[in-house]
């Protein structure tokens, strides 16, 4: 008997199956990602599989009732060329609702995407490298680690500048020191940026980098490559962030790879001169 295709939410353990994929095809997701991916929307990840054989995923997470990010969209190259992808993409977009969807784009499916009605909003571009410490103020600006006290006032930060609410996210993200370093700085009782680190399979990226201004920034950056101990690093950050590139580049890195961020259902209002590096290319 034949068996056939279907798209269904994940069972526990395929996120990390589709991790290993996303490797595979050269994405360098990071090594303890997918707890807190599941904490974000535990019903936005999909499996394409044929019987019991999975074949293909994608995810639409969902923050609040007005925006959903879509990311991890692919199909095993064993699998390629008889529809199943269209399958997962059907799918996952019935699941989003009304809800302004984004996605990152690499250059070679942006025009498949401008005709399933998405618009580029901004060119993000991956920097990568060994990087050197920032000789800046910065040194005088006291960072300090992201604690439980913090985390609530972290998540409204947020708040004003991610276009979707993402506590739950966060939450872990931030707060599982053992798995990634969260810093932050505060200044009169107000946060003015924050930052985290995580392993990848290849190094570490940063993500996400928020922050007032890129002093702040830079002072951000300092404390976080102290965990990386001489590896290569990344970020992924908006073209559209002059500041953010100037860092970039001070730091050494070279860019690597780009995307584009990319929008249906309208753009939502984002701080840009605020996001010095997006937090992932799968969950935005």
């Amino acid at each position: 008997m034949k068996s056939t295709f279907a798209v269904r939410t994940m069972r526990a353990g395929e996120l990390e199956l589709a991790l290993e994929w996303a490797r595979q095809e050269g994405w360098n997701p990071g090594i303890d990602d997918a707890p807190a991916f599941e904490q974000a929307d535990a019903s936005g990840f999909f499996i394409g599989a044929v019987g019991e054989v999975p074949v293909g995923c994608i995810s639409v997470v969902k923050y609040g009732e007005a925006f959903a990010f879509l990311g991890l969209y692919m199909v095993h190259p064993e699998f390629r060329g008889r529809g199943y992808g269209k399958a997962l993409w059907n799918k996952g977009m019935a699941s989003a609702g009304h809800r302004v969807i984004g996605l990152d784009g690499v250059v070679a499916q942006q025009e498949n995407y401008r005709r399933v009605g998405f618009e580029a909003a901004y060119r993000t571009v991956r920097y990568g490298g060994i990087p050197k410490m920032l000789d800046t103020g910065a040194k005088t600006i006291e960072v300090s680690a992201v604690t439980q006290e913090r985390l609530q006032h972290l998540l409204r930060y947020d708040a004003g500048i991610f276009p979707g609410l993402r506590y739950t996210f966060l939450s872990s993200w931030c707060g599982a020191p053992e798995k990634r370093k969260s810093v932050v700085v505060e200044s009169g009782g107000k946060i003015r940026g924050y930052g985290t680190i995580r392993r990848c399979f290849i190094g570490h990226k940063i993500g996400p980098l928020f922050a007032d201004d890129s002093d702040t920034a830079a002072a951000l950056l300092n404390a976080l490559l102290a965990a990386t101990k001489g590896g290569p690093v990344y970020m992924d950050v908006p073209e559209d962030n002059i500041e953010a590139i100037k860092l970039a580049e001070a730091l050494g890195l070279s860019p690597v790879f780009e995307t584009a961020r990319m929008y249906r259902g309208g753009t939502p209002e984002m701080k840009l001169d605020r996001i010095f590096a997006v937090t992932t290319l799968e969950l935005g």
